[in-house]
């Protein structure tokens, strides 16, 4: 391959729209870092920009949120530089009804969505890229995205620098966090591409794949505590006359800074537990930050979840933006010896298995994250449900509101 020197710009996970925690400015802040990778990439003048997947956090994004993004990609248009995406699993159709609005940003010229063209794929003199949609789910993956590649053949051309679009989590070590299930197996995927451009893996990274090389840009926002430490931006392509890239990982200034507040409690008492995280808050406290404390551990017995003063420690900072408890406290409802028998056997407890059940379910529909709270509050319910303890079931429900 001997190509002329070209450059591009990879990002993903832009989650526009994004109110997190209900509030107003959290949306503006995933507008913000948007708009810095936009004015980053005018100024860095690649020949083409890249999004793999979930531009926006719904398919269906308000009128302040689709004004803003449009914005952004008419000053991409008039720069010059097209914009090549694939749909994520947040912005991909949820139905053919509703469909997508990548679609009418296609049809005005401000993005060209891969998998809505014939051929699914754009290409230059130097460069041939192919993009696939997002299925959501890896059984629903398995099923359609062999029906895609069949129908939509990949027309790789040897002369040129091939790039695979996709938006979707790969069963390979290091690619995908622990949190996060893969969508697909490699063997899925299909070879002979240079670079293929991920997206929903909120970490960036980059490692040998196929002969070529596979990238994750990582989030330009905070989505989840989860990645609240990863570093938000995109990468700068170069790619040389031989067709070798070079990867420029572009840090971004604007994101919101968060604090996770980590810590295993195990034994304390729910005053105890509260006044220890109300002051490790008040050590960290900081200007327009997020603060997110994680309690976790096993309490005492007799000791309960919704005895922990969870106003008290919302409260605990004075300059922050935000504090947002999250409970991973479990009551110890049996003596340690009766749940080793219970471990110890073939079986587990009901309540144990209900939770994998439930946690196997919430995980297709929601992050790992939301689905852990929600399964435990589902577990949580059984015994009461069945003894019909309304105080129990109204203690219980209190507590995961004042959590949530």
């Amino acid at each position: 391959m001997k190509v002329k020197p070209f450059s591009f710009v990879h990002v993903a996970d832009l989650h526009l729209g994004y109110a997190q925690y209900n509030l107003e400015v959290r949306r503006e802040d995933f507008d913000k870092a948007f708009k810095e990778v936009v004015d980053k990439t005018i100024e860095l003048k690649p020949d083409f920009m890249l999004i793999a997947g979930d531009i926006f956090q719904q398919a269906r994004p308000s009128n302040v949120t689709l004004e803003n993004a449009i914005g952004s990609f008419k000053c991409l248009k008039d720069s010059g530089i097209p914009v090549l995406a694939v749909d994520g699993s947040h912005d991909s159709a949820p139905n053919m009804i509703t469909g997508t609005i990548l679609n009418p940003l296609d049809s005005a010229g401000l993005i060209h969505h891969l998998p809505r063209h014939k051929g699914a794929c754009w290409h230059n003199e130097n460069c041939y890229v192919y993009g696939v949609p997002n299925f959501r789910t890896r059984r629903r993956t398995e099923e359609q995205l062999p029906i895609f590649l069949e129908e939509n053949k990949p027309a790789l051309d040897s002369s040129k620098f091939n790039i695979f679009l996709f938006h979707m989590a790969l069963d390979i070590p290091n690619a995908t966090p622990p949190h996060m299930e893969a969508e697909a197996s490699p063997e899925q995927i299909p070879e002979g591409f240079n670079y293929y451009a991920g997206g929903h893996v909120h970490s960036p990274s980059k490692t040998p794949f196929k002969h070529g090389l596979l990238v994750y840009s990582g989030c330009t926002e905070t989505v989840s505590y989860e990645d609240a430490n990863v570093e938000k931006g995109f990468y700068h392509v170069e790619v040389n006359e031989r067709g070798n890239a070079k990867l420029h990982h572009i840090k971004l200034e604007t994101p919101r800074r968060f604090k996770i507040l980590d810590r295993d409690y195990t034994g304390s008492t729910p005053s105890k537990i509260t006044e220890a995280a109300v002051r490790l808050i008040k050590e960290a406290d900081e200007d327009g930050a997020v603060i997110i404390p994680i309690l976790r551990g096993v309490l005492p017995a007799e000791a309960g979840r919704g005895e922990i003063d969870i106003a008290k420690i919302r409260d605990a900072a004075e300059r922050a933006l935000l504090v947002r408890p999250l409970l991973l406290l479990r009551e110890t409802e049996v003596s340690e010896e009766v749940i080793r028998s219970i471990f110890e056997g073939e079986l587990k407890d009901l309540k144990t298995k209900a939770f994998e059940y439930f946690l196997e379910v919430f995980t297709e529909r929601y992050s790992r994250e939301e689905a852990d709270k929600i399964s435990r509050l589902a577990a949580d319910l059984i015994e009461p449900l069945a003894r019909k303890d309304e105080s129990k079931i109204k203690k219980i429900l209190e507590a995961f509101l004042n959590e949530n």
